[in-house]
């Protein structure tokens, strides 16, 4: 059986849950690692280094874009942000399924560089679901929120670019959806390299006539 682990970029609209679906997924079973992305700017109270994010200086952070160490990256009001290689490239070569919450941008630039990696969008039912999670937060004006629904909008026109749509109606029931997805990637031939050529390798003896 190939050890390969698959790539998996998560994206969604901010409150369609996909952060929480993520978290789920890795405590309930045990062959998913999610990746920590860098970030130059500085830790809030109770982020804790490599769990929340790497913190980085911002010479430390265009040192590791300089030597080519980020699968992706990029700058938010003045801070840098992105995915460290190391730990991605290390954790699929252990057999781990790797998962990545990036928003839309970003998703497409990883794609370019892993072309097997699964791009899945996570989206609520419909537009008046996610206003309404939104305001059932509490914790933003109503002009962050208008905000992040403009975002959204935007975001929505990308969609069609994922592999995968999944619909967070239920949370368990899309946790469980996510989790079935990525186990059948497993199964696709670009993941079953050393399967196919063990067996192309003992048909061989077919042709010689054995």
């Amino acid at each position: 059986m190939d050890q390969q682990g698959i790539l998996t970029v998560v994206s969604g609209f901010s409150g369609a849950g996909k952060g929480t679906i993520m978290e789920e997924l890795v405590s309930r079973y045990d062959n998913y690692a999610l990746s920590v992305s860098a970030t130059t700017r500085a830790p809030r109270e109770g982020e804790k280094e490599g769990k929340a994010y790497y913190f980085k200086t911002r010479e430390e952070f265009e040192s590791m874009i300089a030597r080519d160490e980020l699968i992706e990256y990029a700058q938010y009001v003045d801070q840098y942000y992105g995915t460290p290689k190391e730990y991605v490239l290390a954790s699929l070569a252990a057999g781990k399924d790797v998962l990545l919450e990036i928003e839309v941008q970003g998703a497409l630039a990883v794609k370019e560089k892993f072309p097997d990696a699964a791009l899945v969008f996570i989206t609520p039912p419909d537009a008046a679901e996610l206003k309404r999670r939104l305001l059932g937060r509490g914790t933003e004006s109503a002009e962050k929120i208008e905000a992040r629904l403009r975002r959204a909008a935007q975001e929505s026109r990308l969609m069609g670019n994922y592999d995968y749509i999944l619909v967070n109606d239920k949370l368990d029931e899309c946790v469980e959806e996510l989790h079935r997805l990525i186990q059948a990637l497993h199964t696709r031939a670009c993941c079953r390299q050393d399967l196919i050529k063990r067996i192309q390798e003992d048909m061989k003896q077919f042709e010689k006539g054995e």
